[in-house]
Order: C-alpha cells, then structure tokens, then sequence
C-alpha cells in the first residue's frame, strides 16, 4: 500500500513537501517514483529514487526545484517542492516498483492534490 499525504494549496514561489508512506515494500528493494497527472494531458514522471544509493531522477520541468528523498527507517519517501509555480498545479502519486515505475507499473497511491495559486 502507498499512501500520499501532504498537497494543499500554496501561493507560486512557495514549498511543500508530499510524503508517501508505504507498507508491503522494502525501499531497499523497491523504487519509488513520483507522478502528476492534469486532466487531458499525459501522465508525467517527475522523479524517481531506487532502492540503491543513485542520484534520484528529475524531469526537467522540476531540476532543480524538487527534491526526492527516503527515510528507509519510516518507510517514507519525500518530494520536497520549492518555487512552485501554477503549472505544478495537479494530482501527484507516488508509485512502486522494482525499477523506477512507469505508467504500467501496479502499485500506486491515490493521489494528492496540489495547487498552486495565488
């Protein structure tokens, strides 16, 4: 199970920091990736981070402004949002896998929603 927690609405230049907890997976085994999805477009893979010690992925979109980290003793991981803007406006999920997760992957959260607004 995946459980995101953490979105809200937040005003453009500001932080939030969403949490997926999971149980029934090992993140020194399992990869968490992070996805947001608007209505009407594609689902986008904004980070990932393995179950090894590997730099996290970042879409471009979020270099830079996001950061994806693990607490292995919490079964939790982290996407830390800085500098928000409108556009990162959307559901974002959590997702698990043995690799980084792709949209084909089976276990996901339910989503939480962010919104960015002033």
């Amino acid at each position: 199970q995946l459980v995101e927690s953490g979105g809200g609405l937040v005003q453009p230049g500001g932080s939030l920091r969403l949490a997926c907890a999971v149980s029934g997976f090992r993140l020194d085994v399992h990869a968490i990736g992070w996805f947001r999805h608007a209505p009407g477009k594609e689902r986008e893979g904004v980070s990932c981070i393995s179950s090894s010690d590997r730099s996290p992925y970042y879409a471009n979109s979020v270099k830079g402004r996001f950061t994806n980290s693990r607490d292995k003793a919490k079964n939790t991981v982290y996407l830390q949002m800085n500098s928000l803007k409108p556009e990162d406006t959307v559901v974002y999920y959590c997702a698990a896998d043995y690799g980084c997760p792709t949209g084909e992957s089976t276990y996901w959260g339910q989503g939480t929603q962010v919104t960015v607004s002033s």
